[in-house]
């Protein structure tokens, strides 16, 4: 039965890169958000995953103050879902906007999230 995750039910992630050991979403912040809506939450965090791509692909493909606005955007809708580590890599990403190593740890916690998104919604 440990394949049939219900919605919510925090998945198994084995292969967490995160250095700090804590989930991609902090449900706690996220339910505060939604108000312990959990279709809502689905929604909320699928818009949050696209939103987090579209970023990346901005941040990667722009210009210095493009990378800033592209990172300060999604810094503030990582904090509203509780993607507490996407969100230090956008902060990185402003005092450092040219820095491609922050912009990589910023693709891989994105990336880490987007996954654990999907395994919410499957």
């Amino acid at each position: 039965m440990a394949a049939l995750k219900i919605a919510f039910e925090t998945p198994d992630n084995p292969g967490s890169s995160s250095s700090s050991c804590r989930k991609p979403i902090d449900f706690a912040q996220l339910g505060r958000q939604t108000m312990g809506d959990k279709e809502l939450e689905i929604e909320v965090l699928q818009l949050f995953a696209r939103q987090a791509r579209q970023a990346v692909s901005e941040i990667a493909g722009g210009d210095a103050d493009g990378r800033i606005q592209a990172a300060h955007r999604l810094k503030g809708a990582a904090l509203a879902v509780g993607a507490a580590d996407v969100a230090e890599a956008a902060a990185a990403i402003e005092q450092k906007p040219a820095d491609a190593t922050i912009a990589g740890a910023l693709g891989a916690a994105v990336l880490e999230a987007e996954l654990f998104i999907l395994k919410l919604c499957r």
